[in-house]
């Protein structure tokens, strides 16, 4: 099978690792894709949020199957036109890809299927936003109701940041603050049948300890030791499969990855958010320890023969990823920068670490800094202790001038497990 994926991102690149690895895909493609994607797949230039486009693409291809990595070109109805060329594609409908795309039409979704979720407003207004503000009280959770990629939800003690923030959105919701961990859990569903994946947990804070600002992620680790081993078949019975179940009632059937963010708060499960794709950076730890190889999985959702599919395959191992940021992300990123120690990494640390590209580009033989997340560093290990040594070890390699990256990824949960 020939297989296309759409985005650029350290995403895409865990999935064109994976794919590039499935002994199914004859030929992988992707688009636009970055420095290092080039060497895993051939790489072809799109607007990736031009429909159209993509189908023409995949079309000239002889693509039997298309993945849209990011959620924008989900939104924009990528899927559909490739769908309407007659081409299976991974991902949903731009109608149900609202359920990232909107987060006022998500908590309508939750409420209609039952799905427990914070209580929430939907203000348009400076008064409604004061009167939200003042009925949950700090800490105040604001979020941007469009796309913001990753960076329209505020969380502060600071009631003048959060007005701020609230009224220079045109739609937003505030929502009472959800105590306890988050866990990041995927399943791919075919718009009926629901497969969950292993649950992650990533690090959204800039800075170590959890301080600073939310970013699109620094870092994520699987498995989570201090989960309840049941949690997965809970969030299967109480989240995902109703959600599916009502967004198939409404008639727009969700097809492709629903990304459930979870608080686990003293009063039980609770959806922080959903995406409509893989997210990043729990993709690279997720599908670091899945066995079962992908293109099978991905197209038997968009086939609709989920049910057929035997049970996944996981490895024991653990798996942790560090995020490189170039200097001054998440506010406006350095760019250009020369990056250095990839091949020592490649040389010396595989195959139980490697080093996935996020924002990157070539220029000759040189490799540059692109965007704001710059590298996901990713290792296995036999436990969280050795991966996070191995992931960190790999990181110490790279060179990147004024970048930025967490040491403490994955820490107290390794000293946790250990003791």
């Amino acid at each position: 099978m020939k297989v296309l994926v759409i985005g650029g991102g350290a995403r895409e690149h865990a999935l064109c690792r994976s794919l590039s690895l499935d002994p199914d895909v004859t030929a992988l493609y992707c688009a636009p894709g970055n420095a290092g994607i080039a060497d895993v797949a051939e790489l072809h230039e799109v607007d990736a949020l031009d429909g159209k486009a993509v189908a023409t693409l995949a079309t000239d291809l002889g693509a039997g199957l298309v993945i849209v990595g990011p959620e924008a070109p989900l939104v924009a109805g990528v899927a559909d036109a490739v769908r309407e060329a007659g081409i299976p594609v991974f991902g949903p409908s731009q109608e149900a890809a609202q359920l990232e795309g909107s987060k006022a039409f998500a908590k309508d979704v939750m409420a209609g299927a039952g799905v427990p979720t914070a209580r929430s407003y939907v203000c348009t207004t400076p008064a409604e936003v004061d009167e939200a503000l003042d009925a949950f009280g700090a800490p105040y959770v604001v979020k941007d109701d469009g796309l913001a990629a990753g960076k329209g939800v505020v969380v502060t003690d600071d009631l003048a940041a959060a007005a701020a923030h609230a009224n220079a959105c045109d739609r937003v919701v505030i929502e009472e603050f959800l105590d306890g961990p988050e866990v990041s859990l995927f399943a791919i569903t075919d718009g009926v049948t629901v497969v969950p994946l292993q649950p992650a947990q990533d690090f959204k804070r800039a800075l170590d300890g959890d301080q600073g600002p939310n970013t699109g992620g620094m870092g994520a680790y699987s498995p989570l030791p201090w989960a309840d081993p049941k949690l997965v078949e809970e969030v299967m019975q109480t989240v995902l499969q109703p959600t599916v179940d009502e967004l198939r009632r409404r008639g727009t059937p969700f097809s492709g990855l629903l990304y459930a963010g979870l608080a686990i708060t003293s009063r039980g499960v609770r959806v922080i958010e959903f995406n409509a794709r893989f997210g990043d950076p729990e993709t690279q730890v997720v599908l670091a320890r899945l066995k079962t190889p992908l293109s099978g999985i991905l197209l038997a959702a968009a086939n609709g023969t989920l049910a057929d599919l035997e049970p996944l395959r996981w490895s024991d191992d653990a798996a942790v990823t560090v995020v490189i940021a170039s200097h001054n992300y998440p506010g406006t990123p350095r760019t250009g920068d020369p990056i250095e120690g990839l091949a020592e990494v490649a040389a010396e640390d595989a195959p139980h670490a490697y080093v996935l590209h996020a924002g990157t580009k070539r220029d000759g033989d040189t490799v540059l800094s692109a965007g704001g997340r710059v590298l996901s560093v990713t290792a296995s290990g036999k436990d969280l202790t050795q991966a996070r040594t191995r992931a960190y070890r790999a990181v110490e390699r790279i060179r990147l001038d004024g970048s930025q990256h967490r040491t403490d990824i994955a820490a107290k949960v390794a000293e946790a497990a250990a003791e």
